[in-house]
């Protein structure tokens, strides 16, 4: 398995980083450290030359370098320059030409609120990569934790749900993580009738619930914990913050159903979700057919 992340000696960079490492140990992953560089070359002219180009190369090396030193020595991690005339594109095609599962990015840069603050790199990925994207939280460079604790699956009835909770399974197999299943029944209309009967609502989500914990147990390896809870609120913040969560848990979202399989779209749920998370979340495609992925 691979995980390519993407970095920049920021702050967000860092938090990248530290992600990756912490996927890297929990997966038994090697990991890509990948700077994109601007350039009007096509691959593979992978050395450019020229004044401007031969420091801007210089410098990512550096960067690069500086960054696996923070790396721990038992996570196997490569470095990679890249060019391309944007930093999503080029981060895509250099995770498909290393046949990596996922890219992994930080969250920082403007944009939403909370502990994600979203640019247009990581907006970019979210809408167009066809490959899991892990988004790191603001700060988690500076958490003790080595690896993941626990995997959170936000489940529902839409398009693509069943694929989500196929990925959240293979994860929490091949890490050995507890898994907990979440729905979120005020952001799911179909799980009740318009006219908001609550009672109706909550039944139907308890019983897709209940379904979906057996569908998860009956898939998982015998030990790995799986446990499923039914969250509802007046909107998708509150539905959210109503859930525990410490330090080393994940969470896992389907993309968007407006999404063209197998593209990432991240969804209104999904960002409002960021507004109020501040663990890791992986947006997962609505289809995956050449790779299993992160997930």
């Amino acid at each position: 398995m691979r995980l390519v992340v993407g970095y920049l000696a920021t702050p967000g960079g860092a938090d990248a980083l530290a992600l990756g490492v912490r996927l890297a140990r929990t997966l038994g992953a090697d990991l890509d450290v990948c700077v994109v560089v601007p350039s009007d070359r096509t691959l593979p002219a992978m050395v450019p030359t020229g004044g401007q180009d031969d420091l801007l190369i210089g410098q990512a090396r550096k960067w690069l370098t500086d960054a696996l030193a923070t790396v721990p020595a038992e996570v196997s991690a490569h470095s990679h320059i890249a060019f391309a005339d944007s930093y999503a594109d080029g981060l895509i095609r250099e995770a498909g030409r290393l046949g990596a599962d996922a890219i992994v990015v930080g969250g920082s840069g403007g944009g939403l609120a909370g502990s994600y603050s979203l640019g247009s790199v990581v907006n970019q990925l979210l809408h167009s990569a066809p490959m899991p994207v892990a988004v790191a939280p603001r700060g988690i460079r500076d958490s003790p934790v080595t690896r993941v604790r626990e995997v959170t699956c936000a489940i529902g009835r839409r398009e693509g749900a069943d694929l989500l909770l196929e990925h959240a399974v293979r994860f929490s197999s091949a890490a050995g993580t507890p898994l907990r299943l979440v729905s979120l029944v005020a952001l799911d209309p179909t799980f009740g009738v318009l006219r908001g009967d609550t009672d109706a609502v909550r039944q139907r989500a308890l019983e897709h619930a209940a379904r979906t914990l057996d569908t998860a147990k009956s898939s998982l390896p015998e030990g790995i914990p799986v446990t499923s809870t039914v969250v509802d609120g007046r909107g998708v913040e509150d539905a959210v913050s109503k859930l525990e969560w410490h330090d080393g848990d994940m969470i896992m979202v389907g993309s968007s159903r407006l999404s063209a399989p197998p593209r990432l779209f991240l969804g209104s749920t999904a960002a409002k979700m960021l507004r109020v998370l501040d663990v890791p979340m992986v947006v997962t495609p609505r289809d995956q057919p050449t790779a299993e992925g992160l997930s």
